[in-house]
């Protein structure tokens, strides 16, 4: 397995790092350890959750994955193996906090709940979920519109998130802090307000990147190198997409889309030449497709760490095993090919 730094910190992480939100929807508590088991005898020590999962998101399952792993922690011992990436929710989810936006009191309370139920006294890596302000990610960017936005009041709420974060820094509770569904305006914004009050600075970003979908080679590629702000990129399947399993409007029973319709959005008419095209690529080249997209997220440049997710043990290995296959220049070649023709297929 090879370790990354996490931006400018002292940790090293797998490039490889084991997603978690299926757990308390398609996975039982037992299959979750299962999974963390195997991860760690892989070399994986890197987990990332979230206080929002399972997804999809219900009020039932809110919370449940974070409970799998403080079970698992109690249960192992492994606390101390592991580094920890989790979440605060972001404005609009009703059973969180009632909705409420990411601003002092809420992160102080989430934090406070996901340390209980993930029986731990400290969080490695605090993520914000997605900003207040609105993103294109989620497939927003039809809808997206920042120029609503209030540059004033959205500078304001960075400072007395990154003023609140410092102090949990300072009580041991969280270690280190990263965003999630940011922007590049975002992320140097908050570089900015860090390196001018002294305030914890942003180690990482954790953005949808994947052979069909790759806004972040754009300029959050550039933020990245400059800045020192590596990606954990999540959904580099495209939710399970790029395997052909959605094609034609199949809906496989056991999959997230049987759970969600919403959860199939990027299997679409115009995603789905690109899918037959990057199969056909893995297959005229024998290669796995799943672990041809994994190993080409691996292979960037800017990339900390590439997030898998697994709904069964056979899944979970495969993905793993990506690391180490060898994309040729031919493969390489084919996948510009296809980028080119096929460059915004979700």
């Amino acid at each position: 397995m090879k370790f990354n730094k996490l931006g400018r910190t002292e940790l090293k992480v797998s490039e490889i790092c084991l997603g978690t939100m299926t757990w308390g929807r398609q996975n039982t508590e037992q299959e979750a350890h299962q999974q963390m088991d195997y991860a760690l005898d892989r070399e994986i020590n890197f987990f990332d959750t979230a206080e929002l999962y399972a997804v999809p998101t219900i009020p039932e399952s809110y919370g449940l994955t974070e409970q799998y792993i403080g079970t698992w922690f109690k249960n192992s011992g492994n606390r101390d193996k592991v580094i920890l990436a989790t979440k605060i929710a972001g404005e609009g989810v009703p059973w969180i906090r009632d909705g409420s936006p990411i601003n002092a009191s809420s992160i102080r309370k989430a934090v406070e709940d996901s340390l209980k139920r993930l029986q731990t006294d400290y969080i490695d890596l605090y993520q914000l979920h997605w900003p207040n302000r609105g993103h294109y990610h989620f497939s927003n960017a039809h809808d997206f519109d920042p120029f609503s936005q209030d540059t004033q009041a959205e500078l304001s709420n960075m400072l007395e998130v990154l003023e609140t974060l410092d102090a949990l820094v300072r009580d041991g509770k969280i270690r280190h802090i990263g965003l999630s569904n940011e922007s590049a305006w975002g992320t140097m914004q908050y570089l900015r307000l860090s390196e001018q009050n002294d305030l914890p600075r942003v180690a990482s970003i954790q953005n949808e990147y994947g052979l069909l979908r790759r806004y972040f080679d754009h300029d959050l590629a550039e933020v990245s190198h400059h800045e020192n702000v590596g990606l954990l990129a999540y959904s580099a399947l495209a939710a399970g997409a790029l395997s052909g399993k959605y094609l034609d409007g199949q809906i496989p029973k056991g999959t997230r889309g049987e759970l969600s319709v919403g959860a199939t959005y990027r299997n679409s008419p115009q995603s789905e030449p690109a899918i037959r095209a990057y199969m056909a690529l893995a297959k005229e080249h024998g290669l796995d497709v799943c672990q041809m997209g994994l190993k080409f997220a691996l292979d960037r440049p800017f990339m900390t760490s590439v997030i898998i997710g697994a709904t069964n043990m056979e899944q979970l290995k495969t993905d793993i095993d990506a690391k180490d296959i060898v994309l040729s220049e031919d493969v390489l070649e084919g996948i510009k090919q296809i980028y080119v023709q096929y460059p915004r297929p979700i």
